[in-house]
């Protein structure tokens, strides 16, 4: 068994750009961990670049990108299951297996020592925490997980009563161990100017390269508002700006602080990663590619 290489970093550093550069190098294929490039049509938005996996005279092979058509759900326990259905196909044909992507949480669910399970709706719960208050249901859950990492889950009243239900069934129903046997995790890290900086432009290109009609190709394919905002970042505020909210220079200015905050979202994800253990090989983002892929080989 091949380790599984794995490659994060806070947004707009050029990880998939590596992942493909690496791939090329190493006999690899390539398994996105992004939570929204599972769609297809959404390209722009979320970054897709699918020209980066064209790498010299070669297509590097990728996986799960494109799997769902816009307006589908998707979850991390379909997540997961869709990775170790990539990382066995990959291993079995003697390849090398790259997960790169920057959803963290993706991440850390691929990386996990314990598979998620499918946990089917509880009616006896539901029915019985029906009249019990959000602080009262946070209670239960707080009981029931007194390490909940999630603080999200406290938040919405439908999230919290599956939060619960999930946290009862795991208690009947142990986990099975994850298929993934050794991983070497490198991490691509960028000063926060120059990474501010390196945002601004990309979402200047994205605009031009047609975001806004993206997201109205979407909509006219059947996906409402309300879907779009399930999206978040550029499908959000451009939703708002399609409805008469916002003028595309209050687009510009939203979105720009949005994936601001995103990145150092991520950044701390990964820093707290490393709190609990997972060992990450920081790699400055301004060196050449051949530099990133040589000290990536000195640590197979």
């Amino acid at each position: 068994m091949k380790p599984l290489i794995v490659i994060l970093g806070p947004t707009a550093v050029g990880k998939t750009n590596l992942a493909a550069h690496f791939a090329y190098e190493n006999n690899g294929e390539v398994i996105s961990a992004d939570s929204r490039q599972v769609y297809k049509g959404m390209n722009i938005g979320t970054g897709k670049d699918l020209s980066d996996y064209i790498f010299v005279d070669k297509k590097i092979p990728y996986h799960l990108i494109d799997i769902l058509n816009a307006g589908e759900r998707y979850d991390l326990f379909h997540f997961q299951q869709d990775f170790y259905k990539a990382y066995q196909d990959i291993q079995q044909r003697g390849k090398l297996p790259i997960l790169c992507g920057g959803t963290p949480l993706y991440v850390e669910t691929a990386l996990a020592k314990k598979q998620l399970q499918f946990v089917p709706q509880n009616k006896k719960l539901r029915e019985s925490t029906a009249k019990l208050t959000q602080n009262e249901l946070n209670a239960l859950l707080r009981k029931l997980k007194p390490k909940l990492h999630n603080t999200t889950d406290l938040i919405e009243r439908e999230r919290t009563i599956r939060a619960l239900e999930i946290a009862q069934y795991e208690q009947k129903h142990p986990k099975a161990n994850s298929i993934v046997k050794a991983n070497i995790i490198f991490g691509i890290y960028m000063e926060r100017q120059a990474l501010r900086q390196r945002i601004k432009e990309r979402m200047i290109q994205r605009f031009k390269d047609g975001m806004i009609e993206e997201v109205e190709d979407l909509m006219k394919e059947g996906l409402t508002y309300d879907e779009l905002q399930y999206y978040g970042l550029e499908y959000r505020f451009i939703a708002q700006h399609i409805k008469g909210e916002l003028n595309k220079k209050e687009i510009m200015e939203k979105l720009l602080q949005a994936i601001r905050r995103f990145a150092k979202k991520q950044m701390t994800w990964y820093r707290r990663m490393e709190r609990k253990g997972f060992k990450i090989h920081w790699i400055p983002a301004e060196i050449p590619i051949e530099e990133k892929v040589i000290f990536m080989k000195s640590k197979l």
